[in-house]
């Protein structure tokens, strides 16, 4: 009967406790955050929270919600993540699948992808080409520039390739042609790969604010990233549509914390149904035998 040393058994127990301090210290600034937010104003600007609200009241999430500025960029967030994220992942399993058949020219086309990885136009030339597209302004702006990924079809490319090819063979066989074998073959095969670059794809939309900073002229445009950029940075109240005699019991700082956990609280409530597919959808195809 295996027995564990005392050796791995100390090891254990110094690596989960070294595990559990590293994820406090990651959850201690969130709820930093969330304890201003529901704290009064001069218990905020004094610095006299921590851990726990001082002078509890949900004011700042009251007047959070009910600013149509911010109830626009997070709506326009919403919709730049979804419309972002399918059109990502669908042109990056069908750059994937292409990628990883056998067809003459293949390793061309394959270095022309890496090409634009490491070389890039821009950012002048980048703009100078949106403001001739007439896209500024608008939510395809948001999406265009950053729907080819090409780190996620690589990945995507090696994983399709660890599949075995009998599969498809048997499909053809049947009469199954390219699209029919990706649709009912390798997409059923693929889910830990789809679900992890699908939150890669999420995240990276949901907490870009450059962009929106750069092509959208009108702050009333601004994507939920950049306003609370903007925002945080500048520490302007002007953009949150307070009423100055509600200042006696709101404060820059919990607005602006409220308006961060909101900003955060998607992410995090999709992060845990998907987080169980990384290892999986990382490690599988990495290794070609």
């Amino acid at each position: 009967m295996y027995r564990k040393t005392i050796s791995y058994r100390w090891f254990t127990v110094l690596n989960t406790a070294l595990l559990a301090v590293l994820a406090i210290l990651c959850i201690l600034p969130l709820v930093h955050v969330a304890a201003v937010s529901f704290s009064s104003s001069a218990a905020a600007t004094a610095n006299q929270v921590f851990f726990w609200p001082v002078g509890f009241t949900a004011e700042a999430y009251s007047r959070t919600l009910t600013n149509p500025l911010f109830l626009r960029s997070l709506i326009l967030s919403v919709e730049r993540t979804l419309a972002g994220t399918l059109l990502s992942m669908a042109l990056t399993v069908t750059a994937a699948y292409t990628l990883s058949r056998s067809f003459y020219g293949r390793s061309f086309y394959s270095w022309f992808f890496v090409f634009t990885m490491l070389f890039n136009g821009g950012l002048i030339p980048t703009y100078l080409l949106i403001t001739q597209l007439h896209l500024t302004n608008t939510l395809w702006v948001l999406i265009l520039p950053s729907a080819v990924n090409v780190f996620n079809t690589i990945l995507m490319m090696q994983f399709f390739r660890a599949i075995p090819k009998e599969l498809e063979e048997a499909a053809s066989i049947d009469g199954a042609g390219y699209l029919r074998s990706l649709i009912t073959i390798y997409l059923p095969l693929s889910l830990p790969s789809l679900a992890t670059l699908s939150l890669f794809s999420m995240v990276w939309h949901w907490n870009s604010w450059f962009d929106g900073l750069i092509y959208m002229t009108d702050y009333r445009q601004y994507p939920l990233a950049t306003f609370l950029q903007t925002i945080i940075q500048s520490g302007d109240m002007r953009n949150t549509n307070i009423d100055p005699s509600q200042l006696k019991i709101l404060s820059e700082r919990t607005v602006r914390s409220a308006q961060i956990l909101i900003g955060a609280l998607p992410i995090l409530l999709v992060y845990p149904f998907l987080q169980r597919f990384f290892v999986q959808g990382l490690t599988m195809g990495a290794v070609k035998e």
